[in-house]
């Protein structure tokens, strides 16, 4: 038995670090995916083994079944109804089977990845042999969304081989989950991101299981619907950021300034709400699809221009944003800042060309470019033949 499910990554298109200190955000899916696929053992392979194998980068970790009931005696009927945390003693346990595999010391850092899913697949399917197969489309630590994009198509992938999920497995191709279904998965999912960040805010998940876009404020979730196709380039800088320094350096300018940083958030603010509105606006109302970009992409520059404000560029992405505005075309960094990801705003009716040489100049600085549609669909599995 086989199923692979998918789960996209995000961006957050206006809102960053403003959103902490009461501001709207807004974040959407793109479409770049993490897939999962997960494979049960038939009785003649005889293997009574847990495998996760990571083939973006040739790991692979396995554990007998056995040794996972002797660490984790409790989880044997699970019920994944109900999305459970993961406690203290549990997550040191988890550790525990993830420090016996010896992850290369230069990886390290995926060693949360690993314990969150050890947790999810105990938690959801209890102690069964099964292989786990991951590859993605999103670099890892960019701000893409990639943990979560992980821990939504995981869990997705092991749902599927539950009772809580009805699939009509006559369908070939990509399949979405019905709502209460998504809802429980975003749940786990969300356990996982807990696991692997400690307190997320739960946007990066929620983005990639419901896909399309949402509306973030004071601890509140809106999900909107996009009607307008809007394509972005996405240029990673390969610069390594600390999110938690970041936070605490607009914090800490807050309050040596706070007149002035109150009407930085108000502004940024302004700008979500209006590009939220521009985006959800009807095809056909007053303006045309180029006039809405026109106004995207100064909302854009404005928001970029009060990140700088905030002290969170840096000289890789004011790279990129001299580079783009050789082509006249406006960005802003997405996520934490200080290295990360810049997003460029493609227009429908930008010349492919054009489209190329702006990627070929930020290749050519060392940069790494992907091209993505934004505010698709979210998780889906696939059924059926080769995807």
């Amino acid at each position: 038995m086989e199923v692979k499910a998918r789960a996209p990554g995000k961006i957050i298109l206006s809102g960053e670090h403003a959103v902490v200190h009461g501001s709207t955000a807004v974040a959407a899916s793109i479409d770049l995916y993490t897939y999962v696929t997960l494979r049960f053992p038939t009785p003649s392979d005889d293997d009574d083994n847990l495998k996760l194998q990571l083939k973006d980068m040739a790991l692979e970790f396995s554990w007998p079944i056995g040794r996972i009931k002797e660490e984790l005696p409790g989880l044997g009927c699970p019920d994944s109804s109900i999305a459970t945390s993961c406690s203290i003693e549990a997550a040191k346990v988890l550790a525990a089977l993830v420090e016996e595999q010896n992850i290369p010391e230069a990886k390290i850092t995926l060693a949360s990845g690993v314990s969150a899913f050890l947790w999810l697949y105990t938690s959801i399917q209890g102690y069964k042999p099964a292989t786990i197969v991951v590859t993605s489309e999103l670099p890892i630590g960019s701000g893409l969304g990639s943990s979560a994009a992980f821990c939504v198509a995981l869990s997705a992938a092991l749902l599927a081989f539950s009772d809580l999920v009805k699939i009509d497995l006559s369908h070939q191709g990509w399949v979405m989950f019905a709502e209460d279904e998504l809802d429980l998965l975003n749940k786990w999912a969300f356990e996982g991101e807990k696991i692997i960040h400690g307190r997320p805010s739960g946007i990066d998940n929620t983005v990639s299981t419901y896909g399309n876009l949402i509306k973030f404020r004071s601890g509140s979730l809106t999900r909107i619907k996009s009607n307008l196709p809007l394509k972005m380039l996405i240029t990673n800088t390969k610069v390594g950021r600390n999110t938690k320094a970041l936070v605490a350096g607009v914090s800490e300018r807050t309050l040596r300034h706070a007149n002035a940083m109150s009407f930085v958030f108000n502004a940024v603010d302004s700008i979500s709400e209006e590009l939220a509105s521009i985006i959800q606006s009807p095809i056909g109302d007053d303006l045309s699809v180029p006039q809405k970009e026109e106004k995207i992409e100064e909302l854009m520059e404005m928001n970029q221009g009060l990140l700088q404000c905030m002290g969170v560029s840096h000289a890789s992405i004011e790279t990129v944003l001299r580079t783009t505005l050789k082509y006249k075309l406006a960005s802003k960094l997405t996520g934490a800042g200080g290295g990360g990801c810049v997003l460029t705003l493609l227009p429908n009716l930008l010349s492919g060309t054009i489209a190329d040489r702006v990627t070929s100049d930020l290749e050519s600085s060392g940069f790494q470019c992907f091209t993505a549609g934004i505010g698709g669909n979210g998780v889906e599995i696939y059924l059926g033949g080769s995807s």
